[in-house]
C-alpha cells in the first residue's frame, strides 16, 4: 500500500487538497502557500525518507480554540509537510474503509453531509420514534486508545510502513504554550487523518447498533438512537453504554446524555417543534436551536460594529460569506420569521456605519441631500443631537439609505437567499 500512498499522481493530489484547503502553519511555520514549491523542490526526497524509513514526523502546534459553552477545544495542527503525506495517506485508505462504512453514518464522507443527518432524525421522530437516546463521548478525539484503533485499521490495512506512519503521527507530542506534551491516546484534530480514524473507531458502534436493527443516526462522534417506548430507550441506553465503556474504552458524559424527547432534543445545532398543521398530529418540524441564533448574532455584530475598521464594501462582503454560509447549513430548517427580525437589525446597524463615517455635519448634509432630502431637512437632520443608534432607526435613515440603496452598495437579505436555497421553498441544492 505505501507504493499506492507514494505515487506521484498520488502526492500531487494531496498537495492540491492542503493547498486548497489552505489552513494555518504548523511548529515549522511553514504555509500552505509554500507548499506547492517546497514539494517540488523536497517532494523526491520526502518519498525517499519514507521508503528508506528515515521519515521522522514533527510535533503538533496545539491551539486552544473557544467554544460557544465559553470553554476551548485543543486543536492540533501539524506542519504542511506532514499534512500532505497524511492527506497521501487518507486517500489511498478511504477507498478500502468507505465500502464497509455504515448507510447511518454521515460525517466526514463523500456525498454526505450534516443535512442528511438531520433529515433522517427527523423522518424517525415523525414516524413515531420520539423516545431518543441521546449519548454524548466525552472528549471522543482526546480519549481514542491507540492500541485499538490501530488493530482496526490492521484489518484493511496489512501494510507495516503505513502503520508505522500512523504510528507516528498518533504518538506525536504536542506544543501548548511552548511546552511539548506527550500523547499516549487521542487523535489529533486539525490532522487529514483524523476524521477517517474517528470513522473507523466508530463503526464498530455501527455494526453494533445495526446488528440489534436498531434506528440511529451518527455524525462523527455525536450520535442519537430512536425508539418508540421509553422502556426500549433505558434498556439500549445501558447496552449502548457498557459496549462503549468496555469494548471501545470510550467515555461517557453522563451530564449532556440521557433520553430525550423531540421538544428538547438538539442535534447539529437543529431543534425540533411540532408542526401545528390540521391532520399532522405527532409530527415535528426543524428549527435552529437557540444556541445557533446566538452565535450567528455575534458574529454579525462584529462585523457591522461601528469600531471595526472596514469600508463598507468590505462589511457588506464579509456579512454575503457569513449570511450564505450559515444559511446552507441550516436550509432545512423553518425560520422565516427570524430572518426577518435579524435583516431589520443588519440594516439598522449597516445604517448607524454608514452615519458615523459620515461624521461631520456639512458632509452629513450633502449625503443626505445626494440621497434625495431637500435642503431643509438635510441641513435639520444633519444637526441632530440624537445617537446614532437612534438616527439609524429613525426615518432620518429609514427613508434615504433604503434597501434599494443598500441592495446597490452589494447588500443581500438573507431572507432572499433563504427563499433561493431552503429545500422546502425550492429543489434542494444536492441530497
Amino acid at each position: 500500500m505505501i507504493e499506492q500512498v507514494l505515487s506521484n499522481r498520488n502526492m500531487k493530489e494531496a498537495c492540491a487538497h492542503v493547498v486548497s484547503n489552505k489552513g494555518s502553519a504548523g511548529v515549522d511555520d511553514m504555509t500552505t502557500d509554500h507548499l506547492t514549491e517546497h514539494f517540488k523542490v523536497q517532494g523526491e526526497q520526502l518519498v525517499a525518507s519514507v521508503r528508506d524509513g528515515s521519515y521522522r514526523r514533527k510535533s503538533i502546534l496545539g491551539v486552544a480554540i473557544p467554544k460557544s459553552n465559553g470553554k476551548t477545544r485543543l486543536l492540533g495542527i501539524p506542519t504542511v509537510e506532514d499534512r500532505l503525506l497524511q492527506q497521501a495517506v487518507h486517500q489511498a485508505m478511504m477507498p478500502r474503509f468507505e465500502v464497509e462504512f455504515k448507510a447511518h453514518s454521515y460525517g466526514f464522507r463523500p456525498k454526505r453531509n450534516a443535512q442528511q443527518a438531520v433529515q433522517r432524525a427527523q423522518q424517525y421522530i415523525n414516524e413515531g420514534y420520539q423516545h431518543i437516546v441521546d449519548i454524548d463521548l466525552q472528549s471522543f478525539f482526546d480519549e481514542v486508545e491507540h492500541c485499538k484503533l490501530l488493530q482496526l485499521v490492521y484489518r484493511k490495512v496489512k501494510c507495516p510502513a503505513t502503520l508505522q506512519l500512523i504510528r507516528q503521527w498518533l504518538r506525536a507530542p504536542i506544543l501548548v504554550d511552548g511546552r511539548l506534551v506527550k500523547r499516549r491516546k487521542g487523535v489529533p484534530q486539525g490532522s487529514p487523518l483524523s476524521p477517517l480514524l474517528s470513522n473507523i473507531m466508530l463503526h464498530e458502534l455501527d455494526r453494533e447498533l445495526e446488528q440489534k436493527r436498531l434506528r440511529y443516526v451518527r455524525y462523527a462522534d455525536d450520535f442519537s438512537i430512536y425508539l418508540k417506548t421509553k422502556q426500549e430507550a433505558k434498556k439500549v441506553g445501558n447496552k449502548v453504554f457498557l459496549f462503549l465503556k468496555n469494548r471501545l474504552k470510550l467515555p461517557i458524559n453522563r451530564a449532556k446524555s440521557g433520553i430525550r424527547r423531540p421538544i428538547g432534543f438538539t442535534l447539529l445545532g437543529y431543534a425540533f417543534v411540532p408542526t401545528y398543521v390540521k391532520g399532522e398530529k405527532g409530527k415535528y418540524q426543524l428549527v435552529v436551536k437557540e444556541g445557533s441564533w446566538q452565535s450567528l448574532k455575534q458574529r454579525l455584530k462584529a462585523i457591522t460594529r461601528k469600531t471595526t475598521p472596514a469600508t463598507l464594501a468590505e462589511r457588506m462582503h464579509r456579512l454575503k460569506q457569513v449570511q450564505r454560509g450559515w444559511l446552507h447549513y441550516f436550509r432545512m430548517a423553518s425560520m422565516t420569521g427570524k430572518l426577518r427580525d435579524i435583516d431589520g437589525w443588519v440594516r439598522n446597524r449597516l445604517r448607524y456605519c454608514i452615519w458615523k463615517h459620515w461624521k461631520k455635519p456639512e458632509r452629513r448634509r450633502k449625503n443626505l441631500m445626494q440621497l434625495g432630502v431637500d435642503y431643509d431637512h438635510a441641513y435639520a437632520w444633519s444637526r441632530t443631537r440624537k445617537g446614532g443608534w437612534a438616527v439609524a432607526q429613525s426615518p432620518m435613515l429609514n427613508t434615504t439609505i433604503t434597501l434599494k440603496h443598500l441592495a446597490t452598495r452589494g447588500y443581500e437579505s438573507m431572507l432572499d437567499h433563504y427563499k433561493k436555497v431552503a429545500p422546502h421553498l425550492n429543489e434542494p441544492l444536492y441530497t
